[in-house]
Order: structure tokens, then C-alpha cells, then sequence
């Protein structure tokens, strides 16, 4: 399966915000959207990196309370790992545990085309196990 399956069944917006934009205005836009991360972009396609609750848990743990006036440059991750939509849903959770990223922004030709995270990961692998049970049962059933 691809991670192009997860996009079509949990939808393709991504909520980024600007790289000029302080750590207060992203600290908002999680907690009132109800995410982990944000892409950061300059024009919604181009990924510069990501704003995640662990980069502020991290920045807040070095830079206390100052991070809420710094701009979110200085606290992204810059340069994690990508996916591209077509990319084995497999390979994308081997990407995600060796890196230790939770979220990954997802590529099309090089533009910003979606977001998933490890719970969109495990929730398609359990649906993925429960399809694969009931396959199972039904073949056995009906061969009593």
C-alpha cells in the first residue's frame, strides 16, 4: 500500500505557517487546531521544515519562556525527512522510526501535496490487520 491510500481517506490539507511567523502565533495554531506540527512554508508547496510540539518542548526546555518572540526559524527542524506520495506506506514507517519524526510532509513532484503523521501510519496498518483477519476468518468458515 502507498501513502497515497492514506491521503485519500484522511484528505490532503496540510496547515503550515510562514518561517517569519513567532513561536507564539504557531503555539495558537496547534493548540486551536488540535495538531502536533505545522509545515513551515513560505508559499503553501515549498517545505522549509517543520514546527512540531517537541521543537517547542525542546526550545522552551533550552530558551525558556524568550522562545515565544522568536520566529519559528529558530526552532524548526530543517531538513527532516520527506515522502513522496507514491512511497511504500513500509518504507514511510521505517523513515519515521529512524528519524524519530512523528510527521512527515508528504511530495509530489517536489510540492507539498499532504501530511501524515505515526498515528495515520498505525491506524491504515490496523485496518490493514483487520481486513486481513476477516479474510482469514470468512476462508475458514467457509471451508468447515
Amino acid at each position: 500500500m502507498k501513502v497515497e491510500n492514506i491521503l485519500q481517506s484522511k484528505g490532503r490539507a496540510v496547515e503550515t505557517i510562514a518561517p517569519g511567523a513567532t513561536m507564539a502565533q504557531a503555539i495558537h495554531r496547534l493548540t486551536s487546531a488540535g495538531i502536533g506540527a505545522l509545515v513551515v512554508s513560505e508559499d503553501g508547496e515549498t517545505v522549509l521544515g517543520i514546527i512540531s510540539e517537541r521543537d517547542i518542548v525542546w526550545a522552551l526546555s533550552r530558551r525558556g519562556t524568550e522562545i515565544l518572540e522568536l520566529h519559528v526559524t529558530d526552532c524548526m527542524t530543517r531538513g527532516g525527512p520527506v515522502c513522496a506520495s507514491d512511497d511504500m506506506i513500509q518504507d514511510t514507517m521505517t523513515k519515521m522510526t529512524r528519524s524519530r519524526q512523528r510527521h512527515l510532509p508528504v511530495l509530489r513532484d517536489g510540492k507539498l501535496c499532504g501530511l501524515i503523521s505515526l498515528g495515520d501510519v498505525v491506524k491504515n496498518r490496523l485496518d490493514e490487520l483487520e481486513l486481513e483477519t476477516n479474510v482469514l476468518r470468512d476462508a475458514y468458515i467457509t471451508r468447515r
